[in-house]
């Protein structure tokens, strides 16, 4: 891992929040795959429209917490969640619970630009058709192209919605991703890695829109480089062997951190 240039660190000092206001919530969140157990009584609040960024080495629970906050842990039969998650103050893990409202409302966005083997328009098209979000034409058409504007695609593909999404380059497939997920109107969006399959060019597209998105959207997105941390974070959480080490503002994380652990994986020296 590279030390961080003093562009990087200037940058993540010039992120002031403008508010403060908690999205979601976790408290004391377990996780366990059999009898493993993967994290360890989580607390992390997600503050509303900032990003949030989850740091860490390989296998230290980002991604596993991550996916604790749509549920997508639910489609692991061996995985086992305990704890409190809430958002607006609701228990996401509350038996009463819609998990397909639930993931609208906190879309995801993955490592690999995983576009449906549809067209562009149905890409988009499709997550508001299931929910009922637009019916007449007219209706879709609008959500299509304001969500590809969102995403930062439409001037790009506009002429050509009925081919193929997967016809498109990396960076442009994980904006159509980005855009499908918009498409539904979610609260918060959880991005998992979402330039670790980019060129550089294509990854500076992507955090560009992450934060032109974060105006109307609260961002949850793991990542590997600390660089892109610094780049796109109003806040930071570092993990480490399923624990949460230490969480606050970026520019503190990543010049004055309070634990060690912090300090030697954001510099390079960590192991």
């Amino acid at each position: 891992m590279n030390m961080l240039t003093d562009a990087a660190i200037e940058n993540a000092m010039d992120k002031t929040p403008a508010h403060e206001a908690v999205k979601m919530q976790g408290s004391k969140v377990r996780v366990f795959y059999g009898e493993k157990q993967a994290l360890f009584d989580v607390d992390l609040d997600i503050r509303e429209n900032q990003v949030t960024a989850l740091i860490g080495p390989s296998g230290c629970g980002k991604s596993t917490f991550l996916r604790c906050l749509n549920r997508m842990n639910d489609t692991i039969d061996i995985c086992r969640v305990t704890g409190d998650i809430t958002l607006d103050g609701e228990d996401i893990y509350d038996p009463r619970i819609d998990v397909v409202e639930l993931r609208a409302r906190v879309g995801m966005v993955f490592q690999k630009p995983n576009p449906f083997p549809k067209s562009i328009y149905e890409n988009v098209a499709y997550g508001p058709r299931i929910h009922g979000l637009a019916n007449a034409k007219s209706d879709m058409d609008a959500v299509v192209e304001r969500s590809l504007q969102k995403a930062g695609l439409w001037s790009e593909v506009k002429d050509r919605l009925h081919e193929p999404g997967t016809g498109l380059s990396g960076g442009q497939q994980q904006r159509l991703c980005i855009a499908r997920a918009i498409a539904v109107s979610p609260e918060v969006i959880l991005m998992d890695e979402p330039c670790s399959a980019l060129d550089p060019i294509a990854t500076a597209r992507v955090e560009e829109l992450i934060d032109e998105l974060r105006e109307n959207y609260t961002i949850v997105i793991v990542t590997h480089s600390m660089q892109q941390a610094a780049r796109v974070s109003q806040r930071t959480a570092m993990f480490h062997l399923g624990n949460l080490v230490e969480e606050g503002p970026t520019d503190k994380m990543f010049t004055n951190p309070e634990d060690k652990r912090t300090q030697d994986y954001i510099t390079g020296r960590f192991g």
